[in-house]
C-alpha cells in the first residue's frame, strides 16, 4: 500500500468518524444539577434578602394609619447627630484607607521586587490582627491612654496622647483601624501583585529614567487599580461598621450613633442601617463595573 492510499484511507476514516467534541467544550449539564443550583441560589437569596425585606417593611409601615410612609428615610439627613457622626466616620475611613495604602503598598512592592524572602514574614505580621481579638486590642489601647498621662503629664508625650483623643477627629481610632485593616488590605494587594508582571513593568519604567516615586504612582498604582480599589472598599466598610472599639474608647461615630438612637427611634435606626447596606453594595457594584471596564478596554 502506497503512502497516497494510506492517506486516503485515513481521510475516509476521519470523514466517517463522528465529529468529536472540541477540547474546550464542556459536557452538557444534567437537569438535576440545574435544579439543585437553582434551589441553592433560592435558599441563599432568601437567607440574605428576607431580613432586609423585613427591615424595609418595618421602616415603611405607618403604625398610626396602617399605610406606607417614607418619612423615616427622608428624615435621615435632618436627624440629630447624623451629619456629625457620618462625616466623622467618613473622615476616619478616608484617613484609614490612606494610612493602610501608604504603609502596605510600598511594602508589598518592595517585598516582590527586592526582598522576596521576607514575604512570609510580612504576611505573618499582617495576619496577626486576625489572631488578636479586637476586645483585647482596645483594652490594651485604653490602658495605655489612661496610664501615660499620669506619669508624663505636662510633657510632649502626654500632649500627643491628648491630641490623639480629640473627640472631633479621634486619631487613635485611625491607628487602631489601620491595624485591624492590615489583613484585608494585604490580601487584596498581594492578589493584585500576583496577577501582573510587576517586575517587568518597573524595570521598563526605570530603564526609561523614571524615579521610584514616579514608578510607584504612574506604573504600579494603575497596574494594581482593582486591588487598590478592593482594599479601599474593605477598609471603608470596616470603619463604617465598627462599633466595639469606638464604643469602649468613648467616641461617637456613625455605628455608635445608630445604636444610640435605636432605643428612642428604632425605625430611624433600622432605616439608616438599610441605607448603609445599600451604600456598601453600591460601592461594591462600582468597583466591579470599573474592573469590567478596564478588562474590556485592555488591548
Amino acid at each position: 500500500m502506497t503512502a497516497v492510499d494510506t492517506a486516503a484511507g485515513l481521510g475516509a476514516a476521519v470523514a466517517v468518524d463522528p465529529d468529536p467534541a472540541p477540547a474546550g467544550r464542556r459536557a452538557p449539564r444534567r437537569p438535576g444539577f440545574r435544579v439543585a443550583r437553582a434551589l441553592l441560589f433560592t435558599v441563599l437569596g432568601l437567607y440574605f434578602l428576607a431580613p432586609i425585606a423585613a427591615s424595609v417593611a418595618f421602616t415603611v409601615r405607618d403604625r398610626g394609619t396602617g399605610g406606607l410612609t417614607a418619612r423615616w428615610y427622608t428624615g435621615i439627613p435632618s436627624a440629630d447627630g447624623f451629619a456629625e457622626t457620618f462625616g466623622r466616620s467618613l473622615a476616619l475611613g478616608a484617613l484609614t484607607v490612606a494610612g493602610t495604602l501608604l504603609l502596605l503598598l510600598p511594602t508589598v512592592v518592595l517585598v516582590v521586587l527586592r526582598l522576596p524572602r521576607l514575604r512570609r514574614t510580612v504576611e505573618f505580621l499582617c495576619l496577626l490582627p486576625l489572631v488578636l481579638p479586637p476586645i483585647a486590642l482596645v483594652v490594651g489601647v485604653r490602658s495605655v491612654l489612661s496610664w501615660a498621662p499620669d506619669y508624663f503629664y505636662g510633657t510632649p508625650l502626654a500632649d500627643a496622647l491628648f491630641a490623639l483623643q480629640e473627640p472631633d477627629l479621634p486619631w487613635i481610632l485611625v491607628l487602631v483601624y489601620v491595624v485591624l485593616a492590615l489583613p484585608f488590605v494585604h490580601r487584596a494587594l498581594d492578589a493584585g501583585v500576583r496577577a501582573v508582571d510587576l517586575r517587568t513593568l518597573t524595570e521598563a519604567a526605570r530603564n526609561l529614567g523614571a524615579s521610584w516615586p514616579r514608578v510607584l504612582l504612574t506604573v504600579v498604582v494603575p497596574a494594581l487599580r482593582t486591588a487598590v480599589l478592593n482594599a479601599a472598599f474593605l477598609t471603608l466598610a470596616l470603619v463604617l461598621g465598627e462599633f466595639t472599639i469606638a464604643s469602649l474608647l468613648g467616641f461617637r461615630t456613625f455605628p455608635t450613633w445608630i445604636v444610640e438612637i435605636s432605643g428612642s427611634s428604632p425605625q430611624l435606626s433600622v432605616s439608616v442601617s438599610v441605607l448603609s447596606l445599600l451604600l456598601t453594595w453600591g460601592l461594591l457594584v462600582l468597583i466591579s463595573a470599573l474592573d469590567r471596564r478596564r478588562t474590556g478596554t485592555a488591548p
